[in-house]
Parts: C-alpha cells; sequence; structure tokens
C-alpha cells in the first residue's frame, strides 16, 4: 500500500510551502489537487515581510523580490482625483530586511513553488481527489479518486487538509465554519491599461461604496483591478463581464483599458474553523480560515500555518519530539487566525460601508487623516508592523517562556543590524539554535556542544540594545524563528528544563 509520512491535500501556496518545508527536512510527502493543471490565475498578490523572513530558510526570498515589484507608495483617490498618500518605500526601515510590500501574483508564485519542490523529487498529483480518511491505530488511511477514475487506498502518519474554502477535510472532520459572507460581489481583472494609476503605486477609490484598487504588477502597464459591486449587477453575478464594471475604474481611478487578459467575480467570506486538529488530521490556510481581501493577509496566514505545522511535524515524525507538540499548532494559529479575521472585517467594512456618514469619513475624514499618520513615525511602524505580520507573536502559549529586555518568549526575533553583520543569517538554517547577545558562560558553550545545539554568540553592539536585545542572557530560538524562550542568566539548565518539559531534542535536527 503506498504510505507516506505527510498526505497533503491542496496544491495552492499552503499545500505547496508544507510540502516543500517538510521535504528540506526530510520528511517523505505525497500531495495531491483535484485540479488538472496549476492557477492561471490568482487573487493573492501580497507577500508579506514576515513570509520573505521565513522564506530565507527555503533560498525562496531572493527569487521572490527578484520576480515580483516593490510598491513605492499607497494613493487614495476621490471624485477622480488623487487626494493623499502613504509613502511605502521605506516604511518598515531599520524592522526588517524586507522593509516594503512585495506584490507578486499568486500563480507566478504558485509555479516558483513547484519547482523548487520537483527539485525534492516530489511532483504535484493532478486530477486526484480525496473521497474519504479515517484515522486508524498508526495513521491516516485515505481512499483516493485517481485521474483514470481507479480509486486507490493509501496510508499516511498525518494528514494536512490544505484544499481550501471548501474543504472536504474539514467537512469530513465534522468542524464548523463560523462567520458570514459579504453582501458585495467582487470581481478582479487583470489588465494592460495606461493612465496616472499605472505608475507602479497603488491606488485605491474612497468615492461611494463600492471599493476599487489598482495593484502594480510587474511589466510595464500591468495591473490587477480589484473591485466590488452591489447594486443591480450583483443580482446576476454569474454573467457579469468587465464591461459592466469598467467605466468605474475609468471614471474614478483614470485607468485606460488596453487588454483584459482574464476577468472574474466571487463571493468572500470572514469565517474560521471551530478546530484546526482532529487526531491525526489538520487544517490550514483556506481550509481553516478565510479573510477579506483588506490588508493582503490570507494567503501569507496559510503559509505561517504551513510552516508552524512543518517543523512540528518533521520533529515528531523524526523523533526529535513526542507527539504532544503538535497539539500547539491549534492552540498557536487558531488564536492568531481569529483575530485577524476580526481585524479584516473591521477594515473592509469600513471602507465599504453605506450611507451619508460613511461616504464622509471615507472621502473628508480619510484624506485628511491619511497625510497626517504618515508624517509621523510611529504611526507608519505602526501599520507596517501589523499588514507585514512581524508583530505576530505566541506570547503566552504553552511553547513561550521569559523575557530578556524587551523581547519575550513566543516573540519573532527582532532584526538588528549595522554595519558589522546581521543577526538573521544564521536563522537561514531551519532547526534549534541559541543566540546571545553578549557573554555568556562556558557551561552553556560546553552544553550546547555537548548537545549538538547550534550557539551564536554575538559581540554586544548598539544595534541589539536599539533592537530590544537583552545583553547577555540566552534567546532559545524554536526552527521557525521564534523565541520559545527568553532568559536573562547564562545558565543551561533552563534549556535542558524547557527541553524536557516540552519532550523536545532538538539535536535530532
Amino acid at each position: 500500500m503506498n504510505r507516506s509520512d505527510v498526505l497533503i491535500i491542496g496544491a495552492g501556496p499552503t499545500g505547496l510551502v508544507l510540502a516543500l518545508w517538510l521535504s528540506k527536512l526530510a520528511v517523505r510527502v505525497r500531495i495531491i489537487d483535484k485540479t488538472s493543471a496549476p492557477g492561471t490565475t490568482s487573487r493573492a498578490l501580497a507577500v508579506q515581510a514576515r513570509t520573505l523572513e521565513l522564506y530565507r530558510q527555503l533560498d525562496l526570498a531572493d527569487a521572490v523580490v527578484r520576480s515580483g515589484h516593490r510598491v513605492q507608495a499607497a494613493n487614495f483617490w476621490v471624485k477622480g482625483k488623487p487626494v493623499a498618500q502613504l509613502p511605502l518605500h521605506r516604511i518598515g526601515e531599520g524592522l526588517t530586511p524586507y522593509a516594503f510590500l512585495e506584490i507578486y501574483p499568486q500563480d507566478e508564485h504558485e509555479q516558483l513553488l513547484i519547482e523548487r519542490l520537483e527539485d525534492y523529487g516530489v511532483t504535484v498529483e493532478r486530477n486526484t481527489t480525496l473521497e474519504s480518511f479515517e484515522e486508524t491505530g498508526d495513521g491516516i488511511t485515505a481512499r483516493l479518486r485517481l485521474p483514470d477514475g481507479e480509486q486507490e487506498t493509501c496510508q499516511a502518519c498525518y494528514l494536512a487538509g490544505c484544499d481550501g474554502a471548501r474543504s472536504v477535510v474539514r467537512k469530513t472532520l465534522d468542524s464548523g465554519f463560523p462567520g458570514g459572507t459579504y453582501q458585495q460581489i467582487f470581481y478582479v481583472a487583470d489588465v494592460r491599461a495606461s493612465g496616472p494609476a499605472l505608475n507602479g503605486e497603488l491606488h485605491l477609490d474612497l468615492d461611494e461604496a463600492d471599493f476599487l484598487a489598482v495593484f502594480p504588477l510587474a511589466g510595464e502597464g500591468r495591473a490587477r483591478l480589484i473591485g466590488t459591486v452591489r447594486d443591480e449587477r450583483a443580482e446576476r453575478a454569474e454573467t457579469l463581464q468587465f464591461s459592466d464594471v469598467s467605466s468605474r475604474a475609468i471614471e474614478h481611478l483614470k485607468v485606460h483599458i488596453e487588454d483584459v487578459h482574464w476577468f472574474s467575480t466571487y463571493r468572500v467570506h470572514h469565517r474560521v474553523a471551530e478546530f484546526f486538529r482532529s487526531g491525526r488530521a489538520f487544517l490550514l490556510g483556506d481550509a481553516a480560515h478565510v479573510h477579506s481581501p483588506a490588508g493582503g493577509q490570507g494567503m501569507n496566514t496559510g503559509i505561517g500555518d504551513a510552516i508552524n505545522l512543518a517543523w512540528k511535524l518533521a520533529a515528531v515524525l523524526g523523533g526529535g519530539a513526542t507527539p504532544k507538540l503538535l497539539d500547539s499548532y491549534e492552540t498557536e494559529r487558531i488564536a492568531f487566525a481569529r483575530r485577524l479575521v476580526s481585524t479584516t472585517d473591521k477594515v473592509f467594512s469600513f471602507v465599504t460601508a453605506e450611507g451619508r456618514m460613511a461616504d464622509l469619513l471615507r472621502t473628508r475624514l480619510a484624506p485628511f487623516l491619511i497625510p497626517k499618520m504618515a508624517s509621523f513615525e510611529t504611526s507608519r511602524e505602526f501599520l507596517f508592523r501589523t499588514v507585514s505580520q512581524i508583530t505576530l507573536n505566541y506570547r503566552g502559549m504553552p511553547l513561550s517562556e521569559g523575557l530578556a529586555g524587551h523581547v519575550h518568549g513566543g516573540d519573532r526575533l527582532p532584526w538588528a543590524h549595522d554595519g558589522e553583520g546581521d543577526n538573521y543569517e544564521p536563522l537561514r538554517h531551519p532547526g534549534w539554535q541559541v543566540h546571545v547577545y553578549g557573554d555568556t558562560s562556558d557551561e552553556m558553550i560546553a552544553w550546547c556542544h555537548a548537545h549538538n545545539l547550534p550557539l551564536h554568540v554575538f559581540d554586544w553592539r548598539p544595534a541589539f540594545e536599539a533592537a530590544g536585545l537583552g545583553r547577555n542572557g540566552f534567546y532559545l530560538l524554536r526552527p521557525d524563528t521564534y523565541v520559545a524562550v527568553a532568559d536573562n542568566s547564562a545558565d543551561p539548565k533552563v534549556i535542558e528544563r524547557y527541553l524536557r518539559d516540552h519532550g523536545i531534542r532538538p539535536f535530532f535536527n
């Protein structure tokens, strides 16, 4: 019987990243998808800074930045004129190596992931569907429908449902999917066009109650239009054509359409599954949570799910941790998903609210506040930290302990760099490691060496203090570069106790 360590259902970005990360960590994966070919159209565009930081571990970040488009500014329009601009080119300077907004369409993104996965000898099995599965004593038994119509029974130690908002895995697990559906019909169009809004920057129309945005793509004159309709046009969404919506783009943002490569309409939900794990089966990405497009968070959150689960599965399967480590996946990811869906819902509801007061807030107050906000470094930094997901943390959760400097257990390790170096360079290795900023004890050095746990000791510099890092303490870092333990001592017994309590043996990595 065909057996794998992890059977992945769905080959969108979430499933592909999970497969790629597991393959890098020597886990045997099988990934299937019901479609006949990778998508040639896409809705997701933004690759956030936190995703790019984690992509360094797969040697993917440079390829994404090279092939994508860096957005220099966001422009806000009212009554056919730009009324405010938010500079983006240095908005996250000093916070991350990727202090910008990167646009990289999902279809191109998926193709890159597929090519990298094939380097590990793993190919997506197309036209293959999951019909059912059940948990057996030591794994999962799944029944698949193959491209030729035949049924196959296969086994895996674990199953990952990355199969989208209509997830078969979620329905089989009988997880509820509470939330709601926005009344608007969304449309998305990939166009070649000209006009002032085709200058490589992001443009948003604040008029009326319909949302409209122009996202720049790599290549001159290429753009993605994303908008909503909810008048009588929404009642015939199935037959809606680009000609039915294009007049708004031309009139409000002065976009002169030269060619439409593709056009699609869809409805958007805001939902979070009741649970992300049941036994040996997990839910990730859109199978677990769906969002409004506000802030470009959905795809990045799914990729975050994949990376969080990948190192934990690899540790358990490789003997580096006991199965209880897997309990932390749902705890860490479901809290973030619920908070994010609530936030993006509030933002989108404001942008699309109807009524005179809502119109006044968007067309009068917002143009006044945006330049004010852009003039303050603290407000620009807050916006970037939030949207880029670098503030996502697991504080107060089971795998997070301690405080050193201003950094808590569960935080993303702050980026600190100057002319002398970059503390993120060791993070390219996706394994456990210890960072010390300043001096440490001989006992710590000996213990880490004896247990094959990489120890990186950085001479104390002002850049570390500026980043909030503590001097002469230590940070035990997880494979996903979040801080497991932050401690002001140089006592390796703190690490030893933590690993013992959580059933982790990182020297197996």
